[in-house]
């Protein structure tokens, strides 16, 4: 680990970031960066001290920064809650005290790489949760309360975004959209539609559906109840604000970790648990020709596919998105928000749920051709 940390801590404005020596003094000012100016942020930290970057330190309730950071080459860890002092209010832990906690303990941290993802090192426990959650998740399913997958015999798919807005790469998802006449589901992180607003209201004026994704995309396991429900109500609020309509109804969890305590946390809220079939993984950045390869490969009527828009270099999924829309539309398939696909699920024939009508199922693990329970791949 380099011998100069950076401590960076979200709030409800932006992100703060104190940068702390080997001894514990501050090299600089402590400084404040905007939801908008993660770039910029990420510039200054590769140019710190003529081109030696401190190490930068996050904790799990932050997971916007490590995707762009880790892609960027910078030297990321996490710090978990047992590590940490309880976090204040609305937002992460002080950067102050990240920072110290790396100075003191570096061994104790986790650190976060590209091909792992946020979760590096915490792999066993977020399969253990989800696995622990799987009878809960199906009887919200069998109500309606959890949606995976539409109708298997009805030619339409729901193509789904999360992490954004992003200044650069939402609004090329939208021009290929628009450009094929399709329609889509962005899951929004609260943090990003307060900083870039107009990105939000152009998504609702395309036709296209808003989601929330909370507000910093946390790891959910870690948080009470009550911190949960208020990043939920906070990115209701904001896009709610921003757009002049209603706020989301749909709601997919960050890394999709529906753990049984996260699921007692959501019990009675007002949303609609949002999952997907088909996991692009793209977020690992495996090439565009990859990431398009696994939807047309494993999409089929009535699938929901996950990729992402925001934190993180997503140009990859930029350039795959042509080819994954072409070949759809090509196969006669639809290309729909999540709520039109689910609003003729109750209508579905016997059976029509458990596969598709060519016998394939999706990517992302859930559910085995035998009809046990897998393991939904670990990502964003």
């Amino acid at each position: 680990m380099a011998t100069r940390y950076a401590g960076i801590a979200w709030t409800d404005e932006g992100y703060r970031v104190e940068v702390l020596d080997g001894a514990g003094r501050r090299v600089v000012e402590p400084s404040g960066w905007g939801g908008a100016q993660v770039a910029e942020l990420i510039a200054w930290l590769e140019a710190f001290d003529g081109g030696r970057p401190p190490a930068v330190v996050l904790d799990s309730t932050n997971g916007l920064l490590d995707g762009p950071m880790t892609a960027a080459g910078l030297e990321v860890y996490r710090a978990d809650p047992w590590l940490l002092p309880p976090r204040p209010g609305f937002g992460s832990v002080p950067a102050g005290q990240l920072a110290e906690r790396a100075r003191t303990a570096p061994g104790e941290l986790a650190r976060v790489t590209a091909e792992g993802g946020t979760l590096t090192g915490r792999a066993e426990e977020y399969f253990e949760g989800v696995r622990r959650g799987e009878p809960i998740v199906a009887a919200l399913t069998a109500t309606g309360r959890c949606f995976e997958h539409g109708r298997r015999d009805t030619p339409r798919v729901a193509l789904t975004f999360d992490d954004g807005p992003d200044p650069v790469h939402t609004g090329q998802v939208l021009d290929i959209l628009d450009r094929y006449g399709a329609r889509a589901t962005f899951f929004c992180v609260g943090h990003h539609v307060a900083a870039l607003p107009d990105l939000v209201r152009r998504i609702a004026a395309s036709g296209h559906e808003l989601g929330n994704h909370s507000w910093s995309h946390p790891y959910l396991p870690d948080l009470t109840p009550d911190q949960l429900r208020e990043q939920l109500d906070r990115t209701a609020e904001a896009v709610a604000k921003v757009t002049g309509e209603e706020a989301p109804t749909l709601f997919r969890p960050p890394y999709g970790a529906l753990s049984p305590e996260v699921l007692a946390a959501l019990e009675g809220y007002p949303t609609t648990l949002t999952m997907w079939d088909v996991d692009t993984r793209d977020w690992a950045r495996p090439g565009p020709e990859r990431i398009a390869a696994t939807v047309l490969e494993s999409a089929g009527p009535g699938s929901v596919v996950l990729m992402h828009e925001g934190a993180g270099d997503r140009s990859q999924t930029v350039r795959a998105l042509p080819a994954i829309v072409e070949g759809l539309l090509e196969r006669g398939l639809e290309l729909v928000t999540v709520g039109e696909l689910a609003a003729g699920e109750q209508a579905a024939p016997p059976g029509t749920d458990e596969a598709r009508s060519d016998g394939t199922r999706g990517t992302d693990g859930t559910r085995g051709t035998d009809g046990t329970q897998g393991t939904r791949p670990l990502g964003r």
